[in-house]
């Protein structure tokens, strides 16, 4: 399209040029040339400029959208993104260490308890990591008081696990409700500038204000992206604490079973 209007321009250039008087060709010939040169240079510019746009990277794009926003309120939302992540991947390499194979535990208990007792059953749970594990030492570890007891004991140690998986969970739900609310409150600090510069200015001349205006909204284009950036994480640690906190309950059940064949036996 810029190629087009160089044409256009320059092939009106010629037919003004050819419509006057030779004198008149004589003189402005220089300017002509100087005016085809200038709108080819032009037109080359902007071909340059506009491949070097598309030549940038998204890293770099979104540098430099970052540095517009301006380093209060962005800088602050990057902060959001850095713990939020910070205790998101906490979380994601605790629960998969506290994730453990519950069949084949529950299978290695059951033939301990067959054949050396509870005390041979509580060595297998003490040397298996996992809350599922510690759920099977507690209730084996009141197994000889009685079979109620033993499941009182499975019921509180499950609380205490469940807990331990939920830590820090509720500090990414945080961030993630912060971020975009801080990205509004950018946005309408930049709105409440740009109508002061309009009520300074007394005029509404849009280039006064399309600036301010776009800094504002860049907060909050980062403060949405930083949300959905967490909202993802804490999805997947909330589906992989469900699954944990699942095991647990089938394991808790599956050691009562346990521990009533083998006291009557």
């Amino acid at each position: 399209m810029k190629k087009l209007f160089s044409i256009l321009a320059i092939t009106a250039l010629v037919f003004a040029g050819t419509s006057s008087s030779k004198a008149a060709n004589i003189q402005t010939m220089p300017i002509n040339v100087q005016l085809l040169m200038a709108t080819t240079t032009i037109s080359i510019t902007q071909d340059d400029s506009g491949t070097e746009t598309q030549e940038k990277g998204f890293h770099q794009e979104l540098k430099e959208r970052f540095v517009e926003g301006g380093p209060g309120f962005m800088g602050i939302v990057l902060l959001c993104l850095i713990l939020g992540l910070a205790f998101a991947i906490e979380r994601i390499i605790y629960l998969n260490l506290a994730t453990t194979n519950t069949k084949k535990l529950a299978d290695s208990v059951e033939e301990a308890l067959k054949s050396g007792g509870v005390d041979s059953a509580k060595e297998v749970c003490r040397n298996t990591k996992g809350p599922v594990a510690s759920i099977y030492y507690q209730g084996l570890d009141r197994a000889n008081e009685g079979v109620d007891a033993a499941e009182k004991a499975v019921v509180a140690y499950g609380g205490v696990q469940m807990g331990q998986l939920e830590k820090n969970v509720s500090w990414i739900s945080l961030f993630i409700a912060i971020a975009p609310m801080l990205g509004f409150m950018g946005t309408v600090i930049g709105m409440i500038d740009a109508f002061d510069k309009i009520q300074a200015a007394g005029d509404m001349n849009p280039s006064l204000v399309a600036g301010g205006i776009k800094i504002a909204l860049l907060t909050t284009v980062f403060g949405l992206i930083v949300a959905i950036i967490l909202q993802i994480f804490y999805n997947y640690i909330i589906a992989k604490i469900d699954s944990i906190v699942n095991s647990m309950e089938d394991a808790s059940i599956t050691l009562i079973d346990m521990l009533v064949e083998h006291k009557n036996k």
